[in-house]
């Protein structure tokens, strides 16, 4: 039998993903305990993520408890890991996607186009305000920041007409009182890497990469590799809006892709498939690069971002 402790953030879908690992690797016999992380993105709160702008706001505390073998994984959600681990580090597992799209929550409303003029709504992520934005720029979108449950609270008290939120995280932690429908990644492309978990491990420690292999999905992978290709092509991170979903189909990866403004007065997309993942996500990189992403990623780089008042 192993000892295993896992590093994990606080909060409660993060603990929700920790527990799961730990009751996979406990069916396999082994004594697994977790160790709560506050990383920097938990200490800034009152802060839009756009703002903030520090690579591996989730992970990087995290990632020194590692480093100084006080945990021996940590586990986190793949959209928070940075594109590029330093060498020491390993992505032993990527787990099975969960639903990768968005989900549109109200009490009253039952999708984005039945919202009222002016309506307000709840967002964390610059990537749906420029969609949301796209679609309806009517629409008053409020930073939304803090735990699931927390977001929730706020929309049942009446500061939201809606909230968008990851709808693999509302399906997890079983909070589906308001969810209205899972937003087609076609109308509002997916964060890279939404749905999936990783497991991170020291990248020397080949015994524990041998006892997570089998929460390793091939496919989930792919994607996830695709999906990172592109990401990494065009430089991104929370500050600008860009969503990719790769999925395999009938045995060949489709990736579908978005880079727009911040206000959503300009959205690019792109559809493409391929055999080589990484290549497939590089690709469609360049695609959007030649129809004018670098134009509106060096713009968004060089000026502070517009980001939704604070309500």
């Amino acid at each position: 039998m192993t000892s295993l402790r896992i590093g994990s953030r606080g909060s409660q879908l993060a603990l929700w993903q920790a527990n799961h690992v730990a009751a996979l690797l406990r069916e396999q016999g082994h004594d697994v305990s977790i160790e709560i992380i506050k990383t920097t993105g938990d200490k800034i709160t009152d802060v839009a993520l756009a703002k903030v702008g520090t690579k591996g706001m989730f992970t990087k505390e995290i990632e020194e408890a590692l480093a100084e073998r006080r945990i021996n994984l940590a586990v986190h959600s793949m959209k928070d890991v940075p594109t590029e681990l330093a060498p020491e580090f390993d992505l032993a597992a990527i787990m099975k996607r969960e639903d990768p799209r968005d989900a549109f929550i109200s009490v009253k409303y039952h999708r984005i186009e039945s919202l009222p003029q002016g309506a307000r709504v709840g967002t964390s992520s610059l990537r749906r305000q420029c969609q949301l934005k796209a679609m309806r720029p009517d629409l008053d979108t409020i930073p939304l920041r803090g735990n699931v449950d927390t977001r929730l609270k706020k929309l049942e008290s009446g500061e939201y007409d809606a909230i968008i939120l990851a709808a693999a995280g509302v399906h997890r932690l079983g909070l589906h009182k308001h969810l209205r429908y899972q937003i087609p990644a076609e109308t509002m492309c997916p964060a890279v890497g939404q749905g999936a978990l990783a497991i991170e491990i020291r990248r020397d420690d080949a015994a524990l990469r041998s006892i997570l292999a089998c929460l390793d999905h091939a496919d989930t992978r792919a994607a996830i590799v695709c999906e990172r290709a592109l990401l990494g092509s065009l430089g991104g991170g929370c500050q600008v809006p860009i969503g990719a979903l790769a999925e395999k189909r009938t045995g060949t990866m489709h990736l579908i892709a978005m880079a727009g403004r911040p206000d959503g007065s300009e959205v690019l997309r792109e559809q493409a498939s391929g055999n080589d993942p990484e290549e497939l996500g590089c690709a469609t990189a360049q695609a959007l690069l030649k129809r004018g992403a670098d134009r509106i990623l060096a713009e968004v780089y060089t000026q502070e971002v517009a980001v939704p008042r604070q309500p």
